[in-house]
Formats: structure tokens, sequence, C-alpha cells
């Protein structure tokens, strides 16, 4: 086995053992799978890397020799990335530890309910026609300003509101007919 061959097959156990352990219902093992995940993804990188070569700055080497930059960078985007999310997952095993003494998720009963319910109750559900035809003088399209739930005021409705906003009108143009200087209806 050459050293590539070694980091394939240590970076295939890593991402196996992540996953199963991400498949967990303790938090404190779905954080570890990610760690394993995360140590997987780094070790990919490393063998996308190719061979070594110089460091890749301006003037050091020919480009030939250089390893290639991109990888390094994808490298260290992944460890803070990692980081990252590994101190929210402790933040959220330290507030399930801290609500019910235990860092296990369990199903929702609603979740449950809503999986148990078969296509049968499905199709009940979309046939259901009784709300719509129960009320057929509720309208939601607010065309009318009686039935609108916001009320629009403009400064020609009460003296106390200022419309201090500048109009398109330049300066020293007089208004069309019907208009103040502010571009809306003179009163």
């Amino acid at each position: 086995m050459t050293v590539s061959a070694v980091l394939i097959v240590i970076m295939a156990i890593l991402f196996a053992a992540g996953v199963y352990a991400m498949l967990e219902r303790s938090l404190t093992r779905v954080l570890i799978g990610f760690l394993l995940l995360g140590n997987a993804v780094n070790l990919f990188l490393l063998i996308v890397m190719g061979r070594p070569g110089a460091a890749p700055f301006f003037g050091a080497a020919d480009p030939e020799e250089m390893s290639d930059p991109l990888p390094q960078a994808l490298t260290l985007t992944a460890i803070v990335i990692t980081f990252a999310v590994s101190a929210f997952l402790l933040a959220l095993i330290y507030r399930s530890w801290q609500l019910g003494q235990a860092d296990t998720v369990h199903d929702d009963a609603e979740d449950v309910a809503l999986r148990d319910r078969g296509s049968i109750d499905e199709d009940e559900m979309d046939d259901e026609t009784s709300i719509e035809d129960e009320d057929d003088d509720a309208t939601t399209d607010f065309i009318g300003t009686e039935t609108a739930p916001i009320t629009v005021l403009h400064h020609r409705d009460f003296e106390a509101i200022r419309d201090d906003a500048p109009s398109d009108h330049p300066r020293g143009a007089e208004p069309r007919a019907g208009e103040d200087r502010d571009g809306g209806e003179a009163r």
C-alpha cells in the first residue's frame, strides 16, 4: 500500500464511523460523528492536493513545482466550519442537559401521529371544502377601503402629519392642475 492508499482507507473509515455516530439519538454521539466527518473531509482535501511541492508564493519556485493552494484554503475553511458547528452542537448539548438531564432527542408526539396517519386520512383532508362553502361573504382580497386591514394616512388627512419628503418637481416649477407643490392632490 502506498501512502495515498493508507490515507484513503483511513478517510473511508472516518466517514463511515462519522455517519454511523451521527445517526444516533444522543447529541454527544452526533457531535463525535460530526467531528469524525470533519477530519475525514480534511483528509480528503489532503489527498486531493496531490504531491507536496514548494510553497505557493509568487517567485518562490516554478509553478510546476508548487503545491496547489486551493485545497489548502478549503482545508482551512473546513476547519473553521467544523469548529463553529461543533461549538453550536456543544451549546445544544449543554442546554438539553440543563432542561432534561439528558442529551437524547425524543420523538415529538405530533410527529409520530403525523407519521402514523394513512393515505386515506390525507385524501379526506384534501376533499374537505366545508370551510370554503361556509362563509362566502368573507373576503381576503381587501379590495375596498372598508375591509382593508391597513389605513394609509396622508399629510392632507391630518394637520399634525408633516410631509417633508422631497418631491420630483424641480424647484420653482409650477405643479400641474389639481396638485399641490408636493405632488399630492390640492385641497
